[in-house]
């Protein structure tokens, strides 16, 4: 059965967006849907031909009727799918034995995405944990062209000829890549408070941590959640590379003030956004229009952000930006600009509140630079020790209220 997805006008997207938050803004009930996993996407991923994608999702927290959300977004020409599976993975490429479900789109197990546009599955009768991986396997029947990606994955995906989709064993999976492709979210029934969203660069994507690790500041956040007995599910939406203000070089993305609805606001029931970016563009100097950065102008996009997610009736937290002293890009007068804009993020009162990453990772003899526990040794990126200082400097009870209460 073949089914062709229409392109979904923006009168559509804004009446979507509407219900979607006077939804949220209720009490959560038994059956809500909310987002456990969502890496943003990118134009450029790789071409396929004849070939099954078999990716791992690491949902933040549990719930049931998972559903997944295939992207066509930054493609340039029909995407079409052949079968699409979900199973619990058990090691590397394996499945676990008894767990695999045949995926469907309105009740089609074949169809077609058309260029700019993605879609969400129909839900899966599946139960997953959190932190319990998934394996989403894709057959993709053709010459694909470009795909919609995201670059740096920090775990492994594993690529078979022709059709592998619904085999539990890894023997046809022979060749492996580091990022994701076309898979862009996975949701689940809960009556979990809500989602909270990082939002990014390379520092929230988790540049250079152990992969499989699942240790980017996020995922550490979201077991201090849990630990606290706490029902949220957290989201990164970092692209390593990106900018506030202007798009970046292709696979790093469109900015910040462009995405951030579709990335954050428009998620399942999304009550919370933590923004920390501004750094690249700093170091690339890249300001408005093709001028050289002012502080005023990375401030006048935060503005920019801040109004789109109170006009979503969201709230967003600004995260101070790391030292970066001794990074390739560094110069003193983008050190200004980032003391400017640290500045202004603590003490505007613009933002719903404040998490002082900078504070909790500079070193206190030297503050323009990392803390050498906290250092990847680029002297810009947290190691993993440094991305759970991270998580530990967010104040739960600033993810504890509703999102109605952002009133600006």
């Amino acid at each position: 059965m073949m089914l062709t997805i229409k392109a979904i006008t923006r009168t559509a997207l804004t009446v979507l967006l509407v219900a979607a938050v006077d939804v949220a803004s209720a009490a959560p009930q038994a059956d809500q849907r909310i987002a456990v996993w969502a890496p943003s996407m990118t134009a450029g991923g790789a071409a396929f031909n004849d070939n099954t994608v078999r990716m791992v999702a690491h949902p933040s927290v549990g719930g049931s009727q998972v559903r997944i959300r295939l992207s066509n977004l930054r493609g340039a020409t029909p995407l079409n799918i052949g079968e699409v599976t979900v199973a619990l993975q058990a090691r590397d490429a394996v499945a676990v034995t008894g767990s695999m479900h045949k995926v469907t789109v309105s009740h089609a197990d074949s169809f077609t995405i058309p260029a700019g546009q993605e879609l969400w599955s129909d839900p899966i009768p599946m139960q997953v944990a959190a932190e319990q991986n998934v394996l989403v396997s894709l057959y993709l029947p053709g010459q694909t062209g470009a795909t919609s990606w995201h670059s740096d994955a920090f775990d492994t995906t594993y690529i078979a000829s022709q059709n592998h989709a619904g085999e539990v064993d890894a023997s046809a999976y022979t060749t492996s890549k580091t990022s994701w492709y076309v898979l862009s979210g996975v949701d689940v029934a809960s009556d979990g408070e809500g989602t909270v969203v990082a939002f990014g660069d390379s520092i929230t994507d988790g540049y250079d941590t152990p992969k499989s690790a699942y240790a980017r500041w996020p995922d550490f956040l979201a077991r201090r959640l849990a630990k606290a007995h706490r029902h949220v599910g957290v989201v990164d939406a970092g692209i390593g590379g990106n900018r506030v203000l202007t798009d970046a070089p292709v696979s790093q993305g469109i900015s910040a003030i462009q995405r951030f609805g579709h990335d954050a606001l428009a998620l399942p029931q999304v009550r919370t956004v933590i923004l920390m970016e501004g750094i690249n563009d700093i170091g690339n100097h890249a300001g408005v229009g093709g001028s050289i950065l002012t502080a005023e102008q990375l401030i006048g996009g935060y503005r920019e952000l801040i109004k789109q997610a109170h006009a979503a009736g969201i709230r967003i937290i600004g995260g101070t930006m790391l030292p970066y002293r001794g990074a390739g890009y560094y110069t003193e007068a983008g050190e200004a600009i980032r003391q400017a804009g640290n500045r202004w993020i603590r003490e505007s009162g613009e933002f719903d509140g404040v998490v002082d990453f900078d504070r909790a990772l500079r070193d206190p003899s030297n503050p323009a630079v990392l803390n050498a526990s906290y250092d990847s040794g680029d002297h810009l990126h947290p190691n993993a020790q440094g991305m759970q200082a991270m998580a530990s400097a967010v104040d739960l009870n600033l993810l504890r209220q509703s999102r109605d209460k952002a009133q600006h």
